[in-house]
């Protein structure tokens, strides 16, 4: 009997503790291409957006995928549609890239990047740094060990020195 005592006890403690979600992952994106997109060291994270006029940064972030990829950072696009600018599915989205832009870096699924359905990371980064992105094609630089490092606005180009400069730096050279 005192067996039975114990097991009921047990499920009646497991039933009355609160059930403790797991933290979903800030690091990991669903891709575009299907699976999982994991940032595991330097990223320069940007939120896209198709129909922007800030679309021609796509060269600019390919041309950073293409010269920095091999040191190590992952230049990550996330579209989304928060700012109303967006494609309607991912299909549209991955065609006009590549048809556009021939972009070949990773790309994740339309994402929300503010508000209470913002992805993890943008949620982290709202509640632990105030960043916020105001528009599409805000940039955000995460260092190897996981750290923001910097961020920049629409109006930067993935290219500009004070990027560059810092993804050097942060790629230890």
């Amino acid at each position: 009997m005192p067996a039975r005592i114990h097991a009921l006890v047990v499920a009646l403690i497991a039933l009355a503790a609160p059930a403790v979600a797991a933290e979903p992952d800030r690091m990991a994106f669903d891709s575009i291409d299907g699976g999982t997109l994991r940032l595991d060291g330097p990223a320069l994270v940007t939120n896209t957006a198709s129909l922007c006029a800030y679309t021609s940064q796509f060269d600019d972030l390919q041309a950073l995928h293409e010269d920095y990829a091999e040191a190590g950072l992952t230049v990550l696009a996330v579209p989304s549609e928060d700012f109303r600018q967006e494609l309607d599915s991912e299909a549209e989205v991955k065609e006009f890239c590549e048809v556009n832009f021939d972009l070949t870096l990773p790309m994740t699924v339309i994402t929300p990047v503010k508000g209470p359905q913002a992805h993890p990371f943008y949620r982290w980064l709202a509640q632990d740094h105030d960043i916020v992105p105001r528009w599409n094609f805000h940039k955000v630089l995460i260092g190897p060990e996981g750290a923001v490092l910097g961020q920049w606005g629409s109006p930067v180009s993935p290219t500009s020195p004070a990027i560059t400069g810092a993804v050097e730096a942060a790629l230890g050279g």
